[in-house]
């Protein structure tokens, strides 16, 4: 797949990984690649993302989905309203070891996330098509991610039940927000700063816990 994309996406991906200082193997670097050049074949047909060059889908997705490596938490994690897979499919390349729920409500991005899981073999990854809402799982998340989903307090509100007191919501965010209105127990228990390499633009990182847990 790798013949379909232009040689400069390997090089935007090379030196972005070393700007943010993930080392990864070849295989991975081939299967994130693979993961553009089938999100482009996609996205032709079915509308998957507003990002049409894949050099751009190499630093508006991979790179800013990679940049929240270092601080992901948990080894079972949900990614809700993943559409494409963003952020989820790029974190479950990178960390082949940890379990990633991928959760989206629109079926033809399931379903292209379906061919992605099948043909670069992620045994790492779980496809569901749900609203958030009214998904209920047997036992709670490590964490939630999310990456521009809606409203933290919103997000909150919808995806409490999936990680419990214990557990940690972190959302993608471009700026940082001024104020909160969370509800108790739920607060900002801290904001990152990203940089993302080739992105001009702010990328933050919310991380979002519970005040019980903090007691205990």
């Amino acid at each position: 797949m790798l013949e379909n994309l232009p040689r400069q996406c390997e090089v935007i991906l090379s030196k972005g990984l070393a700007e943010l200082n993930i080392s990864i193997t070849a295989k991975q670097q081939t299967l994130l690649l693979d993961y553009i050049a089938l999100l482009v074949k996609w996205n032709k047909a079915f509308n998957l993302t507003a990002i049409r060059k894949p050099e751009a889908m190499i630093t508006r997705h991979l790179l800013d989905s990679l940049a929240v490596g270092a601080y992901l938490q948990g080894d079972n994690i949900i990614d809700v309203g993943t559409g494409a897979g963003i952020p989820g499919i790029p974190l479950a390349i990178l960390f082949p070891n940890r379990r990633f729920t991928l959760l989206d409500s629109n079926g033809k991005k399931v379903r292209f996330m379906e061919q992605v899981k099948q043909k670069l073999i992620l045994d790492n990854i779980t496809l569901l098509q749900h609203r958030v809402e009214s998904f209920h799982h047997e036992a709670e998340f490590d964490s939630v991610i999310s990456r521009a989903f809606t409203s933290l307090d919103q997000m909150v509100d919808l995806t409490k039940h999936l990680v419990g007191e214990k557990g940690l919501m972190q959302a993608m965010r471009g700026a940082a927000p001024e104020s909160s209105s969370l509800t108790d127990p739920w607060e900002i228990d801290e904001i990152i700063k990203l940089q993302v390499p080739g992105l001009d633009e702010q990328r933050h990182l919310i991380n979002i816990r519970s005040m019980i847990r903090k007691e205990v």
